[in-house]
């Protein structure tokens, strides 16, 4: 459908390849290029409307703001105006910003002004608190992690939002959060701070200083505080503050939702009535949220997961869950350090339509002269885990999806290396020969394994250890706790698709398909007993095929930083095979019950499978005595 933008047209729907409306005749192509498709939005001073650019060949969605004031009279015009070039400027500025939607135009045409913005697909907090229900602890402490740095970045440009609510913090499909509209935004410069201007922003959010017209840097801070105890009660802010007593009450509509003390003293200071009382920046909020004993991350880019289903109550008693083990000690007794990383979308056709600049938290254990073993911080949340009925290549032993929640850890931010391994085991089993007898063909996810030795002998000692079974890979976590004192294990089958997920719900987390130019894994056709197996997967081309593991990191991580996460090795998990998700755990811990004791699970796919068999969500199972060229591990140490 084309959407007529004249504002007083009152049949403004037409057939999608009109070129005028076919009630009021007015154009429907801004600048030959921009074709509005509805309204999604509306105010005082306009209408947003969704569009498509033509101009290019993948027709890629955008946003068209149209300025064209409500109300009648010169005044109002003008203020009309001045928002229309004022919120042109800021986002030519601001949208660097990943967190931020990037200007795409700005012009007038037909007397009406407009801004044509990069298109934010997702859904608002509003949204997702309407639909999943009030957002937990965990997911306040990732949206505090998220924004404030975007706020940091603001401020340090002189501009105070003004405009900080729930419908303005939009989640993407991958789980990153980005402010938008900062039509209301001022610059705050010196003689402004102490200026009274307008009063604008959301009555429910606003500061008490900006309310008078006075907004300052932590007029934002306090607007972020408002929204965060609004998304943990479900309440209407203006219940939540007891005008009687003047103070927030909002503890006492919490239900069922416990907020540990520490945030609460976070967020009561966000939103204390006296400007000069509150935090005095983003950046001293995150380094007093990342203080404390629980450590996820401190920097927005770290996504934890995705809203629309987190939204169970994180567990209390992981602890008593996981696997135990008498070398559990806290892995963060190692210093946390910060390393950057750029993360990869893809588009349907496999292009790379976004780039996102990334950091993280790790601590390397030393295994031995140059050689360490980085081990990321991987923050607890809820997520689906298995896959979707329309998910293609789908097998039913991914069923039924299921929400898991799962505690925070640390994971190995590549597969264990050649290296890693003969420094722990003081053998490479990638150089070693196995039982002469053990001749086999593990169906179509193995080469042959037994007497044969590694097909990559000689290669770098920086790719991945393979040839090995699960067996060796659990007694290398044995002596890796015994050497460091912490506890080294193998995933859980949830832990491992939590994490390569990294708060994504597509089959990969590049999207919605996968190419050779972001993971190894077989990129051509290939037959196997009067089978043909794809070398490409949804819409995206066939690639190429590199016959042996590669170098770990060689390909973009995920947005937790993990590396090599589709194809390359196959990785064991320590669970017993289970033929479907039934009765599967719901907090993320090791599943035997019920299990068969004599298969193990591998996640991840290989270097010589087609990219259908190297999704998130895909399962296999094998004996854990079998050992192959592209059987390998990542391990995991608990919190």
């Amino acid at each position: 459908m084309s959407y007529c933008l004249k504002p007083n047209c009152q049949k403004p729907q037409n057939p999608p390849e009109s070129l005028f409306c076919l009630n009021c005749g007015s154009k429907l192509i801004l600048r030959e290029r921009y074709r509005a498709l509805k309204v999604i939005g509306q105010g005082g001073f306009g209408k947003t409307f969704l569009a498509v650019d033509r101009d290019k060949p993948s027709k890629p969605r955008c946003v068209i703001k149209q300025f064209y004031p409500q109300a009648q009279g010169t005044d109002n015009a003008q203020k009309a105006a001045e928002l229309f070039e004022r919120e042109a400027v800021r986002l030519d500025d601001l949208g660097k910003h990943p967190q931020i939607p990037e200007l795409l135009a700005h012009f007038t045409q037909d007397t009406h002004q407009y801004l044509v913005q990069q298109f934010i697909d997702g859904q608002n907090l509003a949204q997702i608190l309407e639909k999943e229900g009030i957002l937990k602890e965990a997911q306040i402490r990732h949206l505090l992690n998220s924004l404030l740095p975007v706020l940091q970045f603001i401020h340090d440009r002189d501009v105070i939002h003004r405009d900080i609510k729930p419908e303005n913090i939009i989640q993407k499909n991958n789980g990153e959060l980005v402010l938008v509209d900062f039509g209301a935004a001022k610059y705050a410069t010196g003689t402004a701070l102490i200026k009274t201007g307008t009063v604008i922003g959301t009555a429910e959010y606003i500061a008490p200083e900006q309310s008078r017209g006075k907004a300052v840097f932590t007029s934002d801070l306090y607007s972020l505080g408002v929204t965060c105890i609004h998304l943990l009660t479900g309440v209407s802010p203006f219940d939540l503050f007891d005008v009687g007593e003047d103070c927030w009450v909002w503890r006492q509509f919490l239900v069922d939702n416990p907020v540990n003390d520490d945030l609460g003293v976070i967020l009561d200071n966000l939103i204390k009535n006296a400007a000069n009382h509150r935090y005095k920046s983003g950046q001293e909020v995150i380094k007093i949220l990342n203080d404390q004993p629980v450590k996820i991350n401190r920097y927005s880019n770290f996504v934890p997961t995705n809203f629309e289903v987190l939204s169970t109550p994180v567990k209390k008693n992981y602890k008593k869950k996981r696997i135990q083990n008498s070398f559990s000690v806290s892995v963060f007794a190692s210093p946390l350090q910060i390393f950057n990383f750029e993360v990869v979308r893809l588009n349907n056709t496999g292009e790379i339509i976004d780039k996102c600049a990334r950091q993280a938290e790790f601590f390397a254990e030393h295994l031995g002269g140059e050689i360490s073993l980085e081990m990321v911080a991987i923050p607890g949340g809820t997520f689906m885990m298995g896959s979707p009925d329309n998910e293609e290549e789908r097998n039913d032993n991914e069923s039924p999806q299921h929400q898991v929640t799962i505690a925070p850890f640390c994971m190995g931010k590549y597969p264990v290396t050649q290296e890693q391994f003969e420094a722990v085991m003081n053998y490479n089993p990638s150089r070693l020969k196995f039982h002469p007898n053990n001749d086999l063909f593990a169906g179509i996810f193995g080469i042959f394994v037994g007497n044969n030795s590694s097909r990559f002998q000689g290669n770098s000692q920086k790719k991945s250890v393979e040839n090995v079974s699960w067996h060796e890979a659990n007694e290398f976590c044995r002596k890796l706790s015994e050497k460091t004192g912490k506890n080294y294990r193998l995933p859980s089958e949830a832990e491992w698709e939590y994490a390569a997920r990294a708060g994504t719900i597509t089959p990969f987390h590049f999207g919605k398909t996968v190419t050779t130019e972001v993971a190894n894994y077989k990129g051509i056709d290939w037959h196997y007993n009067g089978k043909t197996y794809i070398g490409s997967y949804g819409n995206a081309p066939k690639g190429s095929f590199r016959e042996q593991t590669t170098e770990v990191g060689s390909f973009p991580p995920n947005a937790f930083g993990l590396y090599d996460i589709h194809g390359n090795i196959w990785e064991w998990c320590i669970d017993f095979w289970h033929e479907n998700y039934n009765g599967a755990p719901s907090d993320g811990s090791v599943w035997e019950s019920g299990g068969d004791s004599n298969s193990r699970t591998l996640r991840g796919g290989s270097w010589g499978l087609n990219p259908g068999n190297c999704r998130s969500a895909l399962r296999y199972c094998l004996n854990p005595d079998n050992r192959s060229d592209s059987y390998g591990f990542r391990v995991v140490a608990d919190v």
